[in-house]
């Protein structure tokens, strides 16, 4: 490139940071990486790594219905009904019938009016905030809301404010300096997936309302686990007509890939008709669609699946809690083991995984510094025996490196 002094300057390669990032493999000369574990062996609660049985505390299969006869079975049948692929997208040819039996029975699920399917739940939050947003109007996030929402944000004309986790004060100063906006969307997470607790709900949405910004909830920790009949962090507050969206995804409790969102109708059809994410993106497959649609069934006629996932939920967490770990403000089945530097935290997890328990191990800046941490998840399909061999492991590895 040609300076204004009429000098040439050496242009650096695109790749040079590419070549320059060593630490994974370093990590996997060392034996400590904890990513991209394959997996030849997939049976709900027990997995199989280069032929080791371990039992699956990472997994957000909260039902277990990934192996549900009822699910399996629906899958199956689409597939042979459909084929495997839809084609093209939905604003083309990609629209089947079981697309809109599926969006209307998610519409009834969560009480509001329509729903929309994207083709993952990340895209799904892309593909809503983005166009809702012009540069006039502002957006109010949790700074622990999920990296989907912070990327839609930042594909949006509109201003961003943040406000400190969970505190409705900060909140109200948010929506206080965004009150010149011509509109104001306030977007929290309903269980935050690496905390494993709640938004409190009711104070956001009262919050939110005297400053007359619309509210949206992703709910993809929360469908299937919380509230009485399974409807998530809306019905488990009880305010579900006062939250205008409510977003989910089906890679967790509903056993599949994609997600959706649901509102009023009128607002649901304004983001299927200008969101690219949706426009520009291959439908769902007919099997993961038929996935879906037994799993809600499943939730709605088996409700006993989910007390089992509640009961071991407690079992794991109180005795965690009761071996030493710190575990934070978790109210949910994500049961956090915090450690604090990401050192420990890889050693931990290299340990536990060599004891046969497949965890996850979030470091920095996943979480923030001094934060890192091992996540577990519960699921309804855990045994008894499973979760004393982990409460076991944890407690004996925790004490011989010091962390308890």
């Amino acid at each position: 490139m040609q300076r204004l002094d009429g000098t040439f300057s050496i242009m650096s390669d695109l790749f040079s940071k590419c070549y320059a990032f060593t630490r994974d493999k370093e990590a996997i000369e060392a034996g400590f990486y904890p990513f991209f574990k394959a997996i030849s062996r997939l049976d709900g609660p027990h997995v199989t790594v280069d032929g080791r049985d371990l039992i699956m505390v990472g997994s957000n299969n909260y039902l277990g219905l990934t192996t549900h006869p009822k699910v399996r079975q629906a899958a199956m049948e689409a597939l042979r009904e459909y084929g495997t692929s839809c084609s093209g997208s939905r604003f083309a040819n990609g629209t089947i019938d079981l697309h809109e039996q599926l969006e209307a029975t998610l519409a009834r699920f969560v009480g509001k009016d329509a729903a929309q399917v994207f083709s993952t739940g990340f895209q799904t939050n892309q593909g809503v905030i983005a166009p809702l947003l012009s540069r006039s109007d502002t957006v109010v996030i949790d700074r622990l809301v999920h990296a989907s929402i912070v990327e839609g944000v930042r594909l949006s004309f509109g201003k961003v404010r943040r406000f400190r986790h969970n505190d409705i004060e900060s909140l109200r100063k948010n929506l206080e300096a965004s009150a010149d906006s011509q509109g104001i969307l306030v977007v929290v997470d309903g269980v935050y997936s690496m905390e494993g607790d709640l938004a409190p709900l009711p104070e956001i949405v009262a919050t939110s309302k005297e400053f007359n910004a619309r509210i949206m909830v992703d709910d993809a920790h929360g469908l299937g686990v919380l509230g009485k009949s399974g409807r998530g962090t809306l019905e488990h507050f009880g305010v579900t007509d006062e939250v205008d969206l409510v977003m989910g995804t089906f890679s967790k409790s509903l056993a599949s890939l994609g997600g959706f969102i649901a509102g009023d109708e009128r607002v649901i059809s304004y983001i299927k008709h200008h969101s690219r994410a949706l426009i520009f993106s291959a439908a769902m497959p007919p099997s993961a669609i038929a996935t879906v649609q037994a799993a809600l069934e499943v939730i709605e006629t088996e409700p006993e699946i989910r007390e089992t996932l509640w009961r071991n939920t407690h079992f794991l967490r109180e005795n965690i809690v009761a071996a030493g770990f710190e575990t934070g403000p978790t109210e949910s089945p994500i049961v956090p083991m915090i450690v604090g530097d990401d050192f420990r935290t890889l050693f931990f997890w290299k340990r536990l995984f060599d004891e046969g328990i497949f965890t996850n191990c979030v470091l920095a800046p996943g979480v923030p510094d001094g934060q890192q941490r091992i996540r577990m998840c519960l699921m309804a399909t855990h045994t008894m025996e499973d979760l004393e061999r982990v409460v076991e492991i944890c407690t004996r590895v925790g004490k011989e490196i010091g962390i308890i």
